[in-house]
């Protein structure tokens, strides 16, 4: 999958192109779904996922937005976000190589679809050991060949 993009940044003050020169990104976010998932599942999942990135790594978000009123907006992640679906054996060696890598990386867990608040989600995950946490979510952050390492064997998102 090509993973340059043609974007056009505006400058507020004039409201006119700045530059619309193609921006590759040397790093890729990932978010890896087991494939047996529910449809609002795998949009619950990778929202949980994704929301973890920006608190820790604020360089995955761009700038604030604007409309052409001036109604301000927040910010959103700068870059394009790949959905994968894999089982569950390759999404828990996708774990595993994040792990290795050392890779940014959050989880979800099929237990946290019984929890209601983050209290109880994160005594939920804590209480079983990494190798044994019955994954249903991955997102990973770093750079492109280290990310594309990770989800090796799964396929995207359809």
């Amino acid at each position: 999958m090509q993973e340059t993009y043609k974007t056009v940044a505006y400058d507020s003050r004039q409201s006119r192109p700045m530059d619309n020169e193609p921006i590759r990104f040397e790093t890729k976010i990932a978010v890896l779904l087991r494939d047996d998932l529910e449809s609002w599942q795998r949009l619950n999942v990778t929202a949980f996922l994704v929301s973890g990135l920006g608190t820790e790594l604020p360089e995955v978000i761009g700038e604030p937005y604007e409309d052409a009123d001036g109604t301000p907006y927040l910010p959103m992640i700068r870059q394009p976000v790949m959905i994968f679906e894999a089982s569950k054996e390759t999404l828990t060696a996708a774990h595993s190589r994040a792990l290795t890598r050392a890779l940014p990386r959050s989880v979800f867990t099929s237990d946290l679809f019984t929890t209601g608040n983050d209290r109880d989600n994160r005594a939920a995950v804590r209480a079983v050991a990494a190798g044994e946490l019955d994954l249903v979510g991955l997102a990973v952050y770093g750079p492109r060949n280290g990310v594309d390492k990770v989800v090796k064997g799964a396929r995207m998102h359809p």
